[in-house]
């Protein structure tokens, strides 16, 4: 095993299938991590880019539950919305919707990989509607929300918020 830790995310398209994949590591456990995409009073704390207001509609965070968001910002209301098929100690299956475009919903599984000495890695995937779909997330700015959110919840973290 490595000692050198992912703190930027690395986000990577499959070649053969309309994926993203994803991998960051955090200093935390993976309980830390899943409770942070889970509990609806930290969700808005850190996801997203820093020019972003997140603010959670519901969020029935449990295997069958759903969720809902809207970001407000600059007057332009965006929603998202998803179901969740599993949550576990290690594990979030979820599927999720731009609501500018309903037909294209991804089917996203993350997973929280235990490595020992307080980090854990984050694999994330997002099986997408197609590659046009796919290289559209990618081109929408992904990267920068994904890394400023997950830099803001390096925050939370290390100021023990979760």
């Amino acid at each position: 095993m490595t000692t050198a830790h992912i703190t930027h995310a690395q986000i990577a398209a499959d070649p053969s299938v309309p994926v993203i994949h994803i991998t960051r590591d955090f200093a935390a456990t993976p309980a830390q991590l899943v409770r942070a995409h889970t509990d609806p009073e930290l969700v808005p704390l850190w996801m997203g880019p820093d020019s972003r207001t997140v603010q959670v509609d519901y969020w029935d965070a449990r295997s069958g539950g759903s969720w809902r968001y809207v970001d407000r910002t600059d007057g332009v209301e965006l929603g998202f919305h998803g179901c969740f098929h599993e949550i576990s100690d290690d594990r979030i299956v979820q599927t999720f919707t731009f609501e500018g475009m309903p037909e294209a919903v991804a089917l996203e599984t993350m997973t929280f990989e235990d490595l020992g000495g307080g980090m854990t890695r984050l694999h994330a995937t997002s099986l997408v509607d197609s590659f046009e779909g796919r290289d559209a997330w990618l081109a929408s700015g992904m990267g920068t929300g994904v890394n400023e959110g997950y830099a803001a919840l390096d925050r939370l973290l290390a100021d023990g918020q979760v």
